[in-house]
């Protein structure tokens, strides 16, 4: 009885991770289908885009459902509530990347439907690759269970964060030589900050995906950090201040 509990708690286990991987595609690929829709003026993806957002609600739903019950019914532990825990974690910011995706699609069409011409959009087509591909590696550092993919992921939202500045900063440079496009390029800037987010959550559940396979929680460390725990190797000692001598305590003396 104990073996076949086993069997079938690990067997829910692997679909609840197969589910997860399958919001996860729909979610990417609603990324890459908004900023298409921008770029191309193909708005039947819009349409597609807002249906796979309701999909992805679904998903989560049921997934938050199946892990509620997996953790009632079976108490795991170590690394099994690892998974479960931070799949719940990852979720959420699963979910808030399809919405991000949609605002973008929304955006998108409002543009087109408003004729509006716009010159940025081959930098924002650079960033949507950029965190759908950085969703992408999440989901597949998350399905091989690997910390140092996951770790890269990490890294690569400093490069998507500079990418925002810089299109940030043209966008503002373009309203300012024709002021007649301030408009649309508001709704630029909309769309490349969206397209921050979702490289701020695909960064989110690369973490959780450390933790997962760790057991270290990599938040606020900083990247070099992130990469030595992703590794397994210690943190570094913090160099004492300048004005605290090596050996020394900086704790108040006791009385």
């Amino acid at each position: 009885m104990l073996e076949h509990t086993n069997k079938q708690f690990h067997g829910e286990l692997e679909t609840t991770r197969s589910l997860f991987l399958q919001m996860g595609g729909l979610v990417e690929s609603m990324v890459l289908d908004g900023i298409h829709a921008l770029s191309q003026g193909e708005l039947h993806l819009v349409d597609r885009v807002r249906e796979h957002e309701r999909q992805v609600n679904q998903f989560e739903v049921d997934i938050d459902e199946r892990i509620s019950q997996l953790i009632a019914r079976n108490q795991p532990t170590a690394g099994d509530l690892r998974l479960l825990l931070a799949v719940s974690k990852m979720l959420t910011d699963m979910e808030r990347c399809g919405d991000e995706a949609e605002k973008i699609a929304k955006v998108a069409r409002r543009l087109h439907e408003s004729n509006a011409s716009y010159e940025p959009v081959v930098e924002l087509r650079h960033m949507a690759d950029a965190v759908a591909s950085m969703i992408r590696a999440a989901l597949d550092a998350f399905a091989r269970e690997d910390p140092i993919a996951a770790a890269q992921v990490v890294r690569n939202d400093k490069d998507v964060d500079k990418e925002w500045k810089a299109t940030l900063r043209h966008i503002i440079t373009y309203m300012i030589e024709d002021p007649r496009t301030i408009s649309h390029s508001i709704d630029l800037i909309f769309i490349a900050r969206a397209l921050e987010r979702i490289g701020d959550h695909a960064k989110n559940m690369a973490e959780r995906v450390i933790y997962m396979v760790r057991g270290d929680d990599v938040r606020h460390t900083g990247v070099t950090n992130t990469e030595r725990l992703a590794r397994g190797e210690p943190l570094e000692p913090r160099d004492p201040s300048p004005d605290q001598p090596r050996g020394e305590s900086s704790d108040p003396p006791r009385g």
